[in-house]
């Protein structure tokens, strides 16, 4: 039978990776994920396999048959709320990390107090007007935040049009820039998943303190 790495254990193996120093940096840094879909569940999921030591994960929405396309969810677990069902996944590879779940729908009201205690927030939303909502209110109420967000991943366009650019000193967009479900193309999991690692990557890179992402 296989037993659970100790927390010291599956430490040090990160440590060997990329070093104490950069892995304590990682695992003091409080990272937002606010929409757990096909972009931030594949977030989620590299960086707590990074060793990040606290995700806030935010989304009122229950995991759809719909959704195992490219969301990191599982068959059994449709009809589970998405916080509930990923925190459990994300348990299962990094037992030992702190997690903060919130099944509700962010509002202007509501960001500010669930997030606060983010260094870096990643907008993952599907939604146009819930992205304008959550970058309007990070930029301009939480501005000692920084904002991973995503526009364009839709459909099978080429993986070198998804790009990592910094559109000022705390905000980075990901994506195509273009692409858009609400044209009528489909969600396609390779390039969805694409999208969710430039954004992982950045902020990886911001947490270790990287001038460019």
């Amino acid at each position: 039978m296989s037993t659970i790495p100790s927390k010291q254990e599956m430490y040090q193996a990160l440590c060997d990776r990329i070093g104490a120093e950069k892995q304590q940096m990682l695992e003091r840094a409080v990272v937002a994920i606010a929409g757990l879909g096909g972009l931030g569940s594949n977030i989620a999921y590299m960086l707590a396999r990074a060793g990040v030591g606290r995700l806030i994960l935010v989304d009122f929405d229950k995991v759809d048959i719909t959704n195992l396309n490219r969301q990191q969810y599982k068959a059994n677990q449709i009809e589970l709320f998405k916080t509930d069902a990923l925190s459990e996944n994300l348990k299962e590879i990094a037992p030992y990390i702190n997690l903060t779940a919130h099944a509700t729908k962010l509002d202007e009201s509501s960001t500010k107090e669930l997030l606060k205690d983010a260094d870096i927030i990643c907008e993952a939303f599907d939604n146009a007007e819930a992205k304008a909502m959550l970058a309007e209110t990070v930029l301009t109420q939480m501005k000692d935040k920084y904002l991973v967000a995503a526009s364009g991943m839709a459909g099978l366009g080429s993986a070198n049009s998804i790009t990592t650019r910094r559109l000022s000193e705390k905000f980075i967009l990901c994506g195509d820039g273009i692409s858009d479900v609400n044209d009528g193309i489909g969600l396609v999991s390779s390039r969805v998943t694409l999208c969710a690692a430039h954004q992982a990557h950045a902020v990886i890179r911001l947490i270790l303190g990287m001038k460019e992402v």
